[in-house]
């Protein structure tokens, strides 16, 4: 469970890369498993994990041979098990620190986002100690660990499109449909994004062919940002073309992605800035359907 201000911080980073709070808050979920630290020898620590086919990679040649006769490394992944509690792992970074301090940070993966060390140089930290440091510097230093990889990895897109699949596979490797990280990170998404306690409640995902009284709200909200699309868009409560491009054209002056779908983010950004008029106008029962019909068959 995250406290409010990191529900906050999460909040903020979300804003700043334009993607659904919701769909972070799903990512961490699925990540971290709900934790955010462990206390070890008195300190919040971050989640870790030793990668003892890493260490035996990246250990100076010279200590390879004492760091697989200390247990600490093998050629095979897996062979080297994690202890269960977060103290004793931590107890087995250290030993293996006190061999190869570099090596060791690098073969472990940090914090919220599970983020190897070894990919210290790849995301722009001046040491493995710099990026240790973020993931040590409390729930925010995490976080920002986690962005920067999925930003240089160019999944940023992935978690707008709320795109699991693809998102999964860069970020968790080819096997992620086996233990169904795609499917988990989709239901965590759906519940978080519907969850009480993140706003007023939003309308459903609303897309091209829908009907109902939530495209007709959608609508409403379009006409109060742009009046003078009256005769473009009626308030049918039909999701049709002429819906789908002021949508599109809304999404794209928000700076959000123009996918024509309205999400939580685009319902978000249409509350800021619509003064919705009362619903003396709002779709009678059945309109939406008389309307459709007429525009499959104008002699209806």
């Amino acid at each position: 469970m995250l406290t409010q201000s990191e529900k906050d911080v999460v909040k903020r980073e979300a804003e700043r890369l334009r993607v659904e709070t919701a769909a972070l808050m799903a990512i961490i979920e699925i990540e971290s498993g709900g934790r955010t630290h462990a206390i070890v020898s008195g300190r919040a620590e971050p989640l870790i994990r030793f990668e003892g086919h890493y260490f035996d990679r990246l250990v100076s040649p010279g200590n390879r041979a004492k760091a697989r006769a200390e247990g600490l490394a093998s050629p095979r992944a897996g062979a080297v098990a994690n202890p269960a509690s977060q103290t004793a792992r931590w107890a087995l970074l250290n030993r293996a620190m006190k061999i190869d301090r570099d090596a060791a940070y690098a073969s472990t993966s940090w914090g919220l986002g599970q983020v190897m060390g070894e990919h210290w140089c790849w995301l722009g930290y001046a040491s493995v100690d710099a990026m240790v440091a973020e993931a040590r510097a409390g729930f925010a230093g995490q976080l920002r660990l986690m962005l920067r990889y999925i930003e240089k990895a160019g999944l940023t897109d992935a978690v707008r499109r709320r795109d699991w699949s693809a998102f999964a596979r860069a970020y968790n490797g080819p096997a992620y449909a086996r233990h169904g990280y795609h499917t988990r990170l989709a239901a965590a998404y759906a519940r978080l994004a519907g969850s009480p306690g993140e706003g007023s409640p939003s309308p459903r995902l609303l897309r091209l062919g829908m009907s109902g009284a939530d495209v007709a709200a959608l609508q409403r909200h379009l006409l109060a940002i742009s009046p003078d699309q009256h005769d473009a868009i009626a308030v049918d409560g039909v999701f049709g073309p002429q819906t789908l491009a002021a949508l599109k054209a809304f999404q794209l002056g928000a700076g959000l992605t123009p996918d024509g779908i309205a999400g939580p983010l685009t319902w978000a950004a249409l509350e800021r800035v619509a003064q919705v008029p009362p619903k003396h106008d709002a779709v009678q029962p059945w309109s939406w359907l008389i309307s459709l019909l007429n525009r499959l068959n104008p002699w209806i």
